[in-house]
């Protein structure tokens, strides 16, 4: 028997006993759950005894084209015969084809590769700041950022999230974000002062709930960062690249920013992050200004490119508002019929938020006892994110797992609203 520490929520540490055989290596800062899988087949995932899940976490919007999409396997299996890595001393054909499209399908002139979402936003970051340098204003390096936000677990991105769970004890926070309350467009205007360099924004935000502001919100942002030369920065590393119903978020606002990070989707599985901007905002990066040593490997470029294959192909996008309608009516319906286990449903395309009245965390194991797994978010919402390649039958699966789910959370008794 042995001793281990393990940490709850960011809080203190409590000492636990465990036995050598169930004692892991592994840094303790995953809460894991003891459920380990061996393959995966679309929207399913099979665990090591055999079991089938359906798999809606997707890699916490990763996996957009389910597990083993026969496209994606062979583009990596041609390419881990050819070329791994090479650095970015040298050119890259194929990287200089995705950053092409990337461009064509976006606002965007120029691509910045890299390994995850947090690098993304710390590029994106950096292009900001580095923007108003090369203007002679080197003052100007702060954001206004927003409760709730989350934007990666580097110390810089951890600074511009502002969560409190998340910083503790991990020193003063990189300086230069000012967070205002989501939705509120007076304290933004408050909070621009001479050093401002830009607005920082998620779509919709993610693990802060699946919570989302009027498109009028993020048109005034855009008036607002012209007004005052400032740059207006979309965080999609969870919304863009087909998630929300359209390739890319800010499409759907009808507001374009000038920077503009992406991740999980882009590679289907596979980690790749990148960092698009317009040529103006990316005027100041210059060589040796940023750099990654991974970023833009041919593995990572060559899952990304198959990805926009599939994604770019006619229909695909009807297909995932199409599933999302249908989703969101049925997940409706469930929560009319559960009020004393449901609140609400909300997000747009396939980033869908139940809101609970339980704990979310026990709506999340009762649906994995159903076989459904899904993942939480703040504001105690439990997040559906279903392959974008996920069908009809796989949908109304995932709802009749929500019934039992709620069946079992309320007692077994079918819980009907008042008339």
């Amino acid at each position: 028997m042995r001793l281990h520490l393990t940490h709850h929520g960011g809080l203190q540490p409590q000492v636990i006993a465990m036995s050598d055989s169930a004692t892991s290596h592994l840094l303790p800062v995953f809460a894991r759950v003891d459920l380990g899988f061996e393959r995966g087949e679309g929207a399913w995932l099979i665990s090591t005894d055999g079991e089938r899940y359906l798999d809606f976490t997707s890699g916490v919007a990763v996996n957009a084209l389910g597990h083993c999409h026969p496209h994606l396997v062979a583009a990596l299996q041609e390419q881990a015969t050819k070329l791994w890595h090479m650095s970015n001393l040298f050119k890259s054909p194929d990287g200089d084809r995705l950053a092409a499209r990337l461009c064509e399908q976006s606002f965007a002139d120029f691509v910045f590769f890299c390994n995850s979402g947090a690098e993304a936003m710390e590029c994106a970051i950096k292009v900001a700041r580095r923007y108003h340098a090369a203007k002679g204003q080197p003052e100007r390096f702060r954001l206004v950022t927003f409760e709730g936000a989350f934007h990666g677990r580097t110390l810089g991105t951890l600074a511009a999230t502002g969560s409190a769970k998340y910083l503790e004890g991990f020193g003063p926070p990189l300086d230069g974000f000012d967070q205002v309350a989501h939705g509120d467009l007076e304290a933004v205007k408050k909070a621009i002062g001479p050093n401002t360099a830009g607005i920082l924004i998620e779509p919709v935000q993610g693990e802060g709930g699946v919570r989302s502001a009027p498109n009028s919100f993020f048109k005034a942002f855009r008036e607002i960062c012209d007004q005052h030369g400032m740059l207006l920065i979309f965080d999609e590393v969870q919304t863009g690249m087909g998630r929300t119903g359209d390739l890319f978020a800010y499409k759907r606002l009808g507001v374009t920013p000038d920077i503009m990070s992406l991740a999980k989707a882009l590679g289907g599985g596979f980690p790749i992050g990148a960092c698009l901007a317009t040529a103006e905002a990316a005027s100041g990066m210059t060589p040796g200004s940023h750099g990654s040593t991974f970023g833009g490997n041919p593995l990572a470029i060559s899952a990304a490119n198959a990805v926009l294959d599939v994604m770019l192909k006619p229909g695909f996008f009807d297909h995932v508002q199409k599933m999302s309608l249908l989703l969101k009516q049925k997940l409706a319906s469930v929560v009319d019929r559960y009020p004393a286990v449901l609140s609400e449903v909300r997000g747009e395309g396939l980033l869908i938020g139940v809101k609970a009245v339980v704990p979310s965390g026990d709506l999340v194991n009762a649906l994995r006892e159903q076989k459904l797994l899904t993942v939480g978010a703040g504001d105690n919402v439990v997040r559906f994110l279903a392959p974008l390649i996920v069908s009809e039958a796989e949908i109304e699966e995932s709802v009749q797992c929500l019934e039992r789910a709620c069946t079992a959370l309320s007692g077994g008794r079918l819980q009907k609203a008042a008339g």
